[in-house]
């Protein structure tokens, strides 16, 4: 393993990620689970709690899910009575997903579990390593290099 002064490299990095993604993945799942809420779920509820309704590939880009699977999801969300969706005032050719009520009451059942299963780092730790992985995100995907 390197010493601090040697920089890691890109296996090092992906090991980490890769660990900490699974672990938390791994506890929001359990807590999930309890709610009867799938990640993809999770994700989906997560963006259209805001309230402002949302397109679809908004959607799928942001559950990292592809258009089709989101679909589907919304399809299921929408027969449980947890989403509606209705065309979109600024562009007709576009639908809008939101939550319905019952959707919001479950979203906050859903969020309250997350947030009680979700380690207790404080703010501090957790604004950096929301900085740190933005930057990082930031760097790969950056189009200009080759």
């Amino acid at each position: 393993m390197p010493t601090s002064s040697t920089p890691r490299r890109p296996h090092d990095l992906m090991q980490l990620l890769t660990r900490a993604e699974r672990l938390a993945a791994r506890r929001l799942q359990a807590a999930l689970e309890e709610e009867g809420c799938s990640l993809d779920t999770w994700r989906v509820l997560a963006l259209l709690s805001d309230g402002a309704g949302h397109r679809m590939t908004a959607i799928a880009e942001a559950a990292f899910l592809p258009p089709p699977t989101l679909t589907k999801l919304v399809d299921h969300l929408v027969d449980q009575n947890l989403v509606h969706r209705r065309v979109d005032p600024l562009d007709r050719r576009r639908i809008l997903a939101y939550l319905t009520p019952r959707g919001q009451d479950h979203w906050r059942r859903v969020d309250k579990a997350v947030r009680a299963a979700w380690p207790a780092g404080g703010e501090a730790d957790e604004e950096l390593l929301g900085a740190l992985l933005d930057r990082l995100s930031q760097h790969l995907d950056d189009t200009t290099r080759v």
